[in-house]
């Protein structure tokens, strides 16, 4: 996380015009990495004052933070005004999963059925030799695993970009926003078990399968490459659910059986 979203000193107090969106995005990156961190407790009501005198920043782009974060679904607004932290079930968060793979599934379909620019093909694939340079290594550290997740977001932007259709990309970018719904939202999970190179080979075969489904013109076979692909996500959730040391992962604190 850049030092900015973390030292309270470099949140204004007062920002002008030119300032204010990127201080409300400052403020609801902060208070989601709490939230997730858990430093603002699952159930636990969020006193505004209190993140006013934490983040050193005033109400107004607190205020905003917190209405967006509510609309991502992280906070429920209570009855008599403010919010308090949202907790899931498992089964939420397992829908909130297959539903992206559903979309995502549509948007390879239409890729694939439409026709694909040849530029945005090949940058997908430039991608993916990337992700397959990393999984060349016998076993993958920290830090490849955090190169993986940057790279796995964007090669999953681009799936969304090769749908052609604007609207297709906004809703898979609304749906990957839900809480733990994200392409890599359960990945870390994988990070120190013995299996974790394997899942993302798999995963990576999956990558390269549905791209020559889309070049192929292949729709169906596509769609479903994608939805078998959300498959993995909900087994790194069970994982997630099941590993003793659960409260390690971010955010898992706040799923509950």
């Amino acid at each position: 996380m850049n030092a900015s979203l973390t030292t309270p000193a470099l949140l204004p107090t007062t920002p002008g015009p030119e300032e204010g969106y990127s201080q409300v995005v400052k403020v609801q990156l902060k208070l989601r990495e709490m939230i997730l961190a858990g430093e603002l407790a699952a159930g636990s009501r969020i006193a505004e004052l209190s993140i006013v005198e934490r983040l050193g920043a005033s109400r107004t782009p607190i205020r905003a933070a917190l209405m967006r974060l509510e609309q991502e679904g992280l906070l429920a607004a209570l009855p008599n005004g403010g919010y308090a932290v949202r907790t899931f079930s498992e089964r939420e968060v397992s829908d909130a999963i297959e539903l992206r793979g559903t979309i995502e599934g549509l948007a390879a379909r239409l890729a694939a059925e439409r026709g694909v620019a040849p530029a945005v093909l090949d940058e997908a694939r430039q991608c993916l030799a990337q992700i397959d340079v990393l999984l060349q290594a016998p076993a993958i550290d920290d830090e490849g695993f955090s190169r993986y997740v940057v790279l796995n977001r964007e090669f999953h932007a681009l799936l969304a970009k090769l749908s052609g259709s604007a609207f297709m990309q906004r809703e898979i970018e609304r749906v990957s926003s839900l809480p733990f719904a994200s392409p890599s939202g359960f990945v870390i999970v994988q990070a120190n078990t013995p299996q974790a190179r394997d899942m993302l080979i798999v995963a990576q075969d999956q990558h390269w399968q549905v791209l020559d489904a889309i070049g192929n013109r292949e729709g169906a076979r596509a769609d479903a490459i994608m939805r078998e692909h959300s498959r993995l996500a909900q087994r790194n959730l069970r994982d997630a659910m099941q590993a003793p040391g659960k409260h390690a992962v971010p955010g898992v604190r706040l799923i509950k059986k």
